[in-house]
């Protein structure tokens, strides 16, 4: 196997889990020294991202390829969760000061400010176990050994097959997965066999269904991110439905991580403050809600797509018949100019 693989030459199995775990671990590396200046929040969010690229690859590869301990999706999940804990944080603040703060009153925006204050001392706390993180001996091992696979990989007998012969193989129990989520049954009446999505008028009528729903719904957005990320290394082998598809799950990301951002900031404000948000912070609890109800309307018209019986079984023969002729392809499946119009990660 060679370090100069590209994407026209890549047949099998095991070409394909090179190619992908080298693209993303590479991409993790570029942002390392960004996220230790912390200068830029962008370095963070993008080691990030590649560090979940790079789990998704490892896992859905797994058949192809044997890694050592040390560079196993155990420990590359180790690092990835402490730095999404930094950037949460970062997240957060972003909302606070960008989206809420300049639209407050004065009285509310003293408050926030307080809440601030106490959201950078723990981002400084957060930050220097990522910095200790990052020069510890167990993620200097971790790089030590995904070197060491990308100098001289180790494979499986599944590796030299044909990436066209095992690719639906691939897809398919991942996509179970993420059809199968008891999230997309939150706020659903089932009648006569029937799924039946009622209408949210009130801003309220979305905090009392989401009340008890967040964690669910916070589960099905990890599937669906997982589910993006590996259909993602393979778009290059399917057409325009394929891409659109993408784009729909990239959008259930997107408002679930609005609606779960809603229910974090709410918390903490509780917390750093010590108050009732909606006695204290009537405008910014009512702008809240509203927010919270626009996302739920928005998430509804996703969530009867998905729930559309023709609408899956199409979604299977697809995954079932991928384009031979797409090995020909040339583009880069991280490329913003791509095929179907995909936009870089975000």
């Amino acid at each position: 196997m060679t370090q100069k693989l590209q994407l026209q030459t890549t047949t099998t199995f095991g070409d394909w889990a090179y190619l992908a775990i080298n693209r993303h671990y590479h991409k993790m590396l570029k942002h390392e020294a960004g996220v230790l200046q912390d200068r830029d929040p962008e370095e963070l969010h993008q080691m990030r991202v590649g560090m979940r690229r790079l789990r998704t690859a490892i896992a859905g590869f797994a058949p192809a390829i044997r890694l050592p301990k040390a560079a196993r999706e155990k420990q590359v999940a180790l690092v990835a969760r402490i730095l999404g804990k930094l950037r949460d944080l970062d997240v957060l603040q972003a909302t606070l000061t960008e989206n809420y703060y300049p639209v407050l009153p004065p009285a509310e925006q003293k408050q926030l400010q307080k809440a601030l204050k106490k959201l950078k001392k723990e981002r400084k706390t957060q930050f220097i176990q990522v910095e200790t993180l990052l020069q510890d001996k167990v993620y200097v091992k971790l790089k030590t050994h995904f070197e060491r696979w990308l100098h001289t990989p180790q494979y499986q007998s599944l590796a030299e097959v044909n990436i066209d012969w095992i690719l639906p193989d691939l897809l398919l129990p991942q996509t179970s997965k993420l059809l199968l989520h008891p999230g997309w049954l939150v706020g659903l009446k089932i009648a006569d066999g029937e799924f039946v999505i009622p209408e949210l008028l009130e801003p309220q009528d979305s905090d009392n269904l989401l009340s008890n729903c967040d964690e669910t719904l916070h589960s099905l957005r990890k599937e669906a991110k997982r589910s993006r990320y590996q259909m993602e290394l393979f778009e290059q082998f399917y057409g325009e439905e394929y891409g659109q598809v993408l784009k729909n799950i990239k959008k259930i990301q997107s408002i679930l991580g609005n609606i779960q951002d809603g229910s974090v900031l709410t918390d903490f404000l509780n917390q750093a403050l010590q108050i009732d948000l909606t006695q204290k912070m009537p405008i910014l609890a009512a702008q809240l809600q509203r927010d919270r109800l626009e996302h739920w309307q928005e998430w509804q018209v996703l969530q009867s797509q998905f729930l559309d019986a023709s609408w899956r079984k199409n979604l299977r023969h697809m995954m079932q018949h991928p384009q031979s002729e797409s090995f020909i392809s040339t583009s880069h499946p991280d490329d913003s100019k791509a095929k179907n119009g995909r936009q870089p990660d975000q």
